[in-house]
């Protein structure tokens, strides 16, 4: 992988947007199955896009992305949104965007930082990947996502009653443009799981996750390069991740040669 770019205001804007339009094209999705059983909804407010998942009551599934100064004048109106809704949000701040202003604002309505989370980037690679051994990576077939839901359920620590509904919530991207899914197996037992999403030139890696009896043999530096490689060839000249602020994921993703951009900032309010 070659250096990748030096951080930029503009650069900082793009990785930000690249989350965007994964979310968006995610809960749209789910807004999009029939009847709309899960609640979702996308809302813009200015330069902001709120999201919203009524059966998804985490934070990641109900947050507002891309807010900045400019905004100010649609917070109030963001606020009105999630409380129609009985629901408490966070706003994601990025340092390209933040402000004296923006936050004396939030801070005026009640929110509290509670957190921040690494963005990091990269540039994609032609070089093809080589494994450790024992490892080996395919794409998804469509009708393994029940296999795809246990994986990213155990992969996560959450409970596996929950496998059918992730199953359902990602099938529904698998036809959609510039999704892409992969399957890990170490010693060809399935062992993790790997999201990717292209769209403008940017491809997001934006979920990825290794059964616990399986860590530490290198599936995860394998998602990565394959990645990385598929995004080159399909003429993507940006990579783009997510992790929590030095964690094992982070320090994966530096490993394989990403940079980080910045690290954001969740600003939570839990009395809406």
């Amino acid at each position: 992988m070659k250096g990748p770019p030096i951080v930029t205001k503009a650069l900082a804007e793009r990785l930000e947007q690249s989350e965007i339009d994964y979310m968006t094209s995610r809960v749209n999705a789910i807004r999009e199955r029939e009847g709309n059983p899960m609640g979702a909804e996308v809302r813009r407010f200015g330069d902001a896009s709120a999201f919203y998942v009524r059966e998804m009551p985490w934070g990641s599934f109900n947050t507002v992305k891309g807010i900045r100064t400019e905004d100010i004048e649609y917070i109030d109106d963001i606020i009105a949104f999630f409380r129609e809704r009985n629901r408490s949000f966070q706003f994601e701040i990025t340092p390209a965007n933040s402000s004296n202003e923006l936050l004396g604002y939030l801070s005026d309505r009640g929110f509290r930082h509670h957190g921040f989370h690494t963005s990091l980037y990269g540039v994609p690679s032609l070089e093809e990947p080589v494994y450790s051994s024992g490892i080996t990576i395919r794409e998804l077939k469509a009708d393994e996502f029940e296999l795809y839901g246990q994986l990213h359920c155990v992969g996560t620590g959450l409970s596996p009653d929950g496998a059918g509904y992730v199953a359902d919530n990602n099938r529904i991207l698998f036809d959609r443009p510039g999704w892409r899914f992969y399957i890990g197996f170490v010693d060809d037992q399935p062992a993790g799981v790997a999201v990717m999403h292209m769209y403008n030139g940017a491809a997001s890696f934006t979920f990825a996750a290794t059964v616990p009896a399986f860590r530490g043999r290198g599936l995860q530096t394998a998602f990565l390069h394959q990645r990385c490689y598929d995004a080159a060839r399909a003429q993507c000249d940006l990579i783009v991740s997510q992790a929590a602020y030095a964690s094992t994921s982070q320090n994966n993703m530096e490993r394989a040669g990403l940079r980080i951009g910045y690290t954001k900032a969740h600003f939570y309010h839990n009395t809406i």
